[in-house]
This record gives C-alpha cells, structure tokens and sequence, in this order.
C-alpha cells in the first residue's frame, strides 16, 4: 500500500466514524422514541451502517498505513493497535445491536454516545490519525 493510498483510505473510514458520531450527537438530541417513521430515518441507519463498516480491519488499516510511512516504535505501535481493535470490536458490536432493533430511539442513541467503548474508540483514532498525519513518507 503506498502511502498515499493508505492515507486516503484511513481518510474514507475516519470521515464514517466522525459522521456516524456526528449524526448520532444529533439524532440523540430530537427526544424520539423509534425512528420508524422518523424524517431522518434512512439517514440515521446509514450513517450508523457506515460507522459499523469503517471499523471492520480498522486496526489492520492502521498498521498498513504506519508501515507505509515507516511510523514507530512498532512495539508501542502494535500495542496500541490492539487497544484500538479491542474498543472498534466492542463499538461494533454495539452499533450492531442497535442496527437490529426494528425502532432506535434517541435515548438508544445517547447511551451509545456515552458508551466508554465508542468515546475510548474516537479518542483512538484521533491519536493515530495524528500520528501518522504527522508522519513523513
């Protein structure tokens, strides 16, 4: 992977997770009780969708990015990558649960925003990103 390439896929995912985030801030705030019917109904199930796919092989990304542009110490790299795959797993599987229910409602929604797990994931992210955005190659 070059690291143009790998930038720009890390790019592609964190844009979803950020927007999944963004989105559930915001339908968290209009006080529905299911989504069925709701305005934003689609909307809120793509954005949720999108998140839940940017986390799959999320960590592998990152160690294929930092390995393009040559980042370390790998062993601190490597141990903070498994801390990532644990919390996108948990994220995940949470984000799953919610995409199964027939109605989602907002209170559904904050307590996903508050999840330790998606705010340990965000925080995640914005390291590595930096990192690597910090990175020369």
């Amino acid at each position: 992977m070059t690291p143009e390439a790998a930038r720009e896929e890390l790019s592609r995912r964190a844009d979803a997770i950020e927007g999944g985030y963004e989105m559930m801030l915001a339908y968290a705030a209009q006080g529905l009780a299911t989504d069925q019917g709701a305005a934003n109904s689609n909307q809120l199930r793509d954005h949720l969708q999108r998140f839940e796919a940017a986390l799959t092989g999320l960590a592998q990304t990152y160690r294929e990015c930092a390995a393009a542009l040559a980042v370390g110490p790998q062993a601190a790299l490597d141990g903070f990558l498994k801390t990532l795959e644990a919390d996108a797993a948990t994220t995940q599987a949470a984000l799953r649960l919610v995409l199964g229910q027939p109605g989602i409602s907002s209170q559904v929604i904050d307590n996903i925003n508050a999840s330790i797990h998606v705010r340990a994931l965000l925080t995640d992210v914005f390291i590595v990103d930096e990192i690597l955005k910090n990175s020369r190659a």
